[in-house]
């Protein structure tokens, strides 16, 4: 029975799976076609983070991957990283707080451009949820940087009610020691793109055919034992 329960219990997850791949990939922030004003090093004594709050589908989105816009780096420097954060509720929720996962893509984005970077297993960011893209690399900014551009306007053409915040700068990445970068009104906004999958609900349907798997899975069960 248990056996039965499990396979019931797979025939939804696999049905559920199925309606997450076939909704809708989308664009949710996004600044890459402005003009950027600077750009703001990236090191083991120099850490970024640009905050997001999510937008209001009910099961939240599952995150696909995280462009950023590159400028030269400095130096010889190493060890780039691209992480999500939960925010940090134990300091009112404004600072990167636990690491949900790293992204993968390149380790040393030392030349300009657009580097795409993807979740390295399934990221599910919650409705109306602060989190952060953080940045981070090997070596001290004196000895080698990455610079990430930034611009000094908030237009992040957002989709969904997504919002984005300002850069937020760390020497040791604590949650208790990040400030803002640049000041009223001309805050640093860091140049990326966001792209995720809203998550739906299950339809009607889909529920009604998941749980008659299990209906007819144990039915089945039972009729074997029957006979024997």
């Amino acid at each position: 029975m248990k056996k039965d329960i499990f396979n019931g219990i797979f025939v939804f997850a696999f049905g559920f799976a199925s309606q997450i791949a076939q909704a809708q990939e989308n664009t949710y922030l996004s600044n890459l076609g402005l003009a950027p004003t600077g750009s703001n090093p990236v090191g083991i004594d120099s850490w970024l983070a640009a905050g997001v709050y999510t937008g209001s589908n009910a099961n939240g989105y599952l995150l696909n991957s995280v462009q950023l816009a590159i400028t030269d780096a400095s130096g010889n420097p190493n060890g780039f990283a691209v992480m999500i954060y939960a925010n940090d509720g134990n300091h009112g929720g404004e600072n990167p707080g636990i690491r949900l996962g790293t992204l993968s893509g390149s380790l040393n984005p030392a030349t300009s451009g657009i580097y795409t970077y993807t979740p390295a297993s399934n990221i599910t960011l919650l409705p109306s949820t602060q989190y952060y893209i953080v940045l981070t690399a090997g070596a001290t900014i004196v000895n080698g940087a990455y610079y990430w551009s930034f611009t000094s306007t908030s237009s992040y053409q957002p989709g969904d009610s997504w919002v984005a915040s300002v850069t937020l700068s760390s020497s040791d990445g604590s949650s208790s020691s990040w400030t803002r970068l640049g000041s009223y009104p001309l805050y640093d906004f860091s140049q990326f793109s966001l792209n995720a999958t809203p998550v739906p609900e299950p339809s009607v349907s889909e529920m009604l055919l998941s749980f008659g798997g299990i209906l007819l899975l144990g039915f089945g069960r039972w009729k074997t034992k029957a006979v024997q």
